[in-house]
């Protein structure tokens, strides 16, 4: 009989951004409930979940001299109280033999990483976990000395279904990841991937920060979001003692911390209506572990009667690897986390949804303890299996000469068998390969692992003492670090200025070496003069300080924030600026990567104020900031592969989309630098597109294939399809009063620029169908209410629209949606500059209503005006590169841009 995934959801208290948005509080826990309200239906019955654990950590506490956080009420849960819950069941189970899997799920800073691993005194479950376990082993040993321990680490990461071997730097730039096996009896696995034994949590944390330092140093060069990778810390623990009968038993348990990506990544990408929203594998893992959770959801409460459920773990790298965690010989427990504010509401209800699903599955949890003896033999027997298998032509694999080819539906071809064969010939090798390792390590004898425990041990000492020499270095010599968008990956690289001259770049003669995106051989220069610290940016290089781009010489002062191209990100610490500073009484707030990004979007002329504006004004703010980075990224993206196509931030009115209220969006525009055409992307389908654009950077780099077809290339938008030209708003107040107009009305773009005019007429009725003339004052009104309960009908006409833009003046029509339609009204397609389309149309309101009438006074009609865009392009320009297209594209700009100054003057 299984038993069930333990599942506990923590929220934590309101962060910087939430007290400054004046988030509201909509998370209540009562006992082992989660409640959730609606912040549009605040008196409405709140959400209510039930898990294993409902930690309250929102109030209620005080910090101590040390930075523990102590309950100051019963409601507060602190660290202890977690580990008490949750990590001593992890630390039992290990001793006893059971594999145990802790997971950590919630939205991008919701506090999940505090629960599991913590920070200063507030030590997470992990560390104590793995403290208690060494202190039990050495207290073990000390009573039966010829008891073996061990305890082996390691640590990867999959991004874009590809897996790294974080402890290996070399092994991340094997194309494609490392490949994941599947063993007939211990399930998938990675091959080849680095396992450290390690013999105490001090050495544990190194490894992690060795891990942490190359996930960060790889994913800065590949320009990869930290925030959709998942994190596996997995530790083997190995157990050989002998039994009551003198039998040598060997008892193994694997602990599995798995960070998954963040909860609101998977939802932000679903671009409505994108040709690529489904193409994108940095989605597969997410996708796939949501089909799996509900898959063994169903399967565990049999809620398909009849029908046999297939759990899809194979769908992707994540799922496969996770497969003993969820569904197998784990003892698994989720940590959930939440934000407590209303601005997070559907983060969180995704969340708890999540979680709700994950606490139906059961698993069945074995001890795995065999005689040491039965191990060894189990394995020589299973190598011998698979040499004969691999000797004897065609042993279990398809035979072609048995099975000549025949023709139909189902048949497999030579070559797919040739594919095959080869396959699992390379499976059966890589699991021979397994087995030679693990039966090296079975044999070894007591003294050599002694002698093996006893150069860990040293390495570890010198390690420790690397570390320390570090951290007496940084209280001296300046030195710039790093700040990431997922802050546990900021300040972990650091490039100490030692010389009197310090050359940035990605070449050889690089004393600080960047890679990744827009990064030159030769890309900034480092100078010390006295204690002054100089830098200055090379020919054709892009850096920004504190906002401002980089022209000439500057000197560098404690705080600075130094951006490299677009994707590296850096803060200068200066020991002696810093120490002088505070004997004046200056205090140095702690610098964030939003904070960053907030003052190159103020230098390039937006508003970032935060007082006094409204919820839609700060949302507002929010995505313009997360989205320039983007914008630049994959602006740097489009250089480097030559697609000649530039992106710009667009802010669209809600006019300016159709609707007559609402707030503005940040959209982005891409323009092809060769046509001239552009096309507008929302928010969803720019972050889809663009995680696209990185996997192509990426098979570009590790020399894949990477120039597909216009179908798949997240770069194409067809030429053919319609674009909107703009948009035209028509008051219907004098249909309030029967009165009929003819007027030529402005058409705007998002950008309230004239676009030329739409010619418009509306033409009041009689019940007989014919027009309510000059003569006819019997059918006026002088009170619209005197309308209500009778009928309202009129010719609403189209007639034409002058002065398009030559550009967009193919395949042009009309298109709007009056009042309460369902469906929307639409011209036919005419190619002219000057379009007459005669288009009319008669509407009928029966009876006429007061919410008509506030519609008709208040509410402007849009019409929206599309068109298809004329292919133009120079050959010429075809010739260019996209940075000169670029180039010459900004003079353009600014010679237009005086040209109408002049003109003005």
């Amino acid at each position: 009989m299984g038993e069930n995934i333990r599942v506990a959801v923590r929220v934590r208290p309101f962060n910087q951004r939430e007290m400054e948005r004046g988030a509201k509080l909509i998370v209540d826990m009562q006992g082992t409930n989660t409640l959730l309200s609606n912040p549009q239906d605040l008196n409405a019955e709140p959400k209510k979940f039930s898990f294993d654990h409902s930690y309250w950590s929102h109030d209620g506490y005080k910090e101590d001299g040390e930075g523990y956080m102590h309950a100051t009420d019963d409601r507060y849960c602190d660290q202890s109280r977690v580990f008490n819950d949750l990590g001593e069941g992890v630390l039992k189970n290990a001793w006893l033999g059971y594999n145990c899997s802790l997971f950590a799920y919630g939205q991008t800073g919701s506090g999940k990483s505090y629960s599991i691993v913590g920070y200063g005194a507030n030590r997470g479950v992990i560390p104590v976990v793995c403290q208690n376990l060494f202190s039990k082993i050495s207290e073990k040993q000390k009573d039966n000395p010829a008891d073996e321990y061990e305890v082996w680490l390691s640590m990867i990461e999959i991004y874009n279904e590809q897996v790294r071997d974080l402890l290996n730097a070399a092994t991340m730039k094997i194309k494609g990841g490392l490949k994941i096996r599947e063993h007939p009896k211990k399930g998938f696995y990675v091959e080849k991937l680095t396992q450290v034994k390690v013999s105490s949590y001090e050495n544990i944390e190194l490894k992690m920060e060795l891990g942490t330092k190359n996930r960060t140093i790889a994913s800065t060069a590949m320009n990869a979001t930290s925030s959709r990778a998942h994190t596996i810390v997995a530790m083997s623990f190995i157990q050989k003692a002998k039994n009551a009968q003198g039998q040598e038993m060997t008892k193994t348990s694997v602990i599995n911390l798995v960070d998954l990506a963040g909860s609101e990544r998977a939802a932000s990408t679903a671009a409505t209506g994108d040709r690529l929203k489904e193409g994108a594998a940095i989605n597969q893992s997410l996708s796939t572990l949501g089909n799996v959770i509900s898959a063994l959801a169903d399967k565990a409460m049999d809620s398909v009667k009849g029908k046999k459920i297939i759990v899809p773990f194979r769908d992707s790298a994540l799922t496969r690897l996770l497969k003993t965690a969820l569904g197998g010989n784990s003892k698994t427990i989720m940590m959930a986390a939440i934000s407590p504010a209303d601005i997070n509401y559907d983060e969180s209800l995704s969340t708890l949804k999540f979680a709700d699903r994950v606490k139906r599955i059961k698993t069945k949890a074995s001890v795995n303890e065999s005689p040491t003896e039965k191990l060894i033999r189990e394995l020589r027997e299973e190598n011998a299996k698979l040499m004969k298998m691999l000797g004897v032509p065609g042993a279990g694999l398809p035979d072609q000469e048995e099975q000549p080819e025949q023709q139909g539906a189902g048949e497999i071809s030579a070559e797919e068998k040739e594919k095959m064969r080869k396959e699992l010939e390379e499976e059966l090798r890589a699991q021979m390969q397994q087995n030679e390792s693990e039966l090296e390590e079975a044999k070894k004898s007591f003294q050599e692992k002694l002698e093996a425990s006893k150069r860990e041990f040293e390495k570890e000492k010198e390690e420790l003492q690397k570390r320390e020499r570090e951290e007496q270095k940084r209280k001296k010599k300046p030195y710039f670090w790093n700040l990431n968008e997922d802050p546990a990956l900021s300040g972990i690289v650091s490039h100490f200025v030692e010389r009197t001259k310090i050359l940035i770049g990605k070449g050889e003669k690089c004393h600080i070496k960047l890679t990744g995106l827009s990064i030159l051989e030769e890309h900034a220069l480092v100078e010390v003069d006295g204690g002054a610290i100089f830098i200055t940016v090379m020919s054709g290089a892009k850096i920004t300080i504190n906002g401002d781009p980089l022209t000439t010489k500057l000197e560098l002062h404690h705080n600075d924030r130094v951006v490299f191209s677009s994707g590296h990100v850096y803060v200068l610490h200066h020991p002696h600026q810093f120490k002088k500073a505070e004997k004046d009484g200056k205090k140095f707030e702690v610098v964030t990567w939003d904070q960053v990004h907030q003052e190159i979007a103020e230098k390039s002329g937006y508003d970032v104020n935060r007082k006094g504006k409204t919820e839609a004004e700060l949302l507002l703010q929010e995505d313009l900031i997360s989205l320039m980075p983007m914008v630049n990224e994959v602006n740097a993206i489009s250089e480097e592969l030559d697609k000649k196509k530039h992106f710009d931030i667009a802010l669209v009115s809600p006019q300016a989309r159709g609707l007559s209220d609402g707030r503005t969006f940040v959209m982005v525009k891409m323009l092809d630098l060769v046509q001239g055409n552009y096309w507008m992307w929302d928010r969803n389908k720019f972050i889809n597109r663009k995680y696209k654009m990185e996997e192509m950077y990426q098979n570009m780099i590790d020399g894949h294939d990477w120039n597909v077809s216009a179908e798949i290339d997240p770069f194409y938008e067809d030429i053919h399809s319609h674009v909107l030209i703009g948009q035209s708003q028509i008051h219907l107040k004098c249909l309030a009063y029967q009165i009929g107009f003819e007027e030529s009305i402005i058409i705007t773009d998002y950008e309230a620029r004239e676009r030329g005019f739409l010619q418009i007429e509306i033409q009041p009725l009689k019940c007989d169908g014919t027009p309510i003339g000059d003569d006819d004052e019997e059918y006026f009104v002088e009170d619209p209410e005197e309308l209500i309960g009778k009928t309202l009908t009129y010719q609403f006409k189209i007639l034409g629209a002058k002065g398009l833009p030559a550009k967009i003046s193919e395949h042009v029509y009309c298109e709007f949606r009056l009042y309460l339609d369902d469906t929307t009204k639409k011209t036919e397609e005419v190619s002219s500059k000057n379009p007459d389309w005669n288009w009319s149309t008669i509407f009928s309101h029966t009876p006429v209503t007061k919410q008509l009438l506030t519609y008709l006074n208040d509410e402007p009609l849009i019409v929206e005006v599309w068109g298809k865009q004329r292919v133009e392009g120079k050959k010429s320009a075809e010739q260019l590169t996209t940075k000169q297209l670029k180039s010459l594209n900004e003079k353009r700009k600014k010679y237009r841009l005086r040209l109408c100054v002049d003109t003005t003057a």
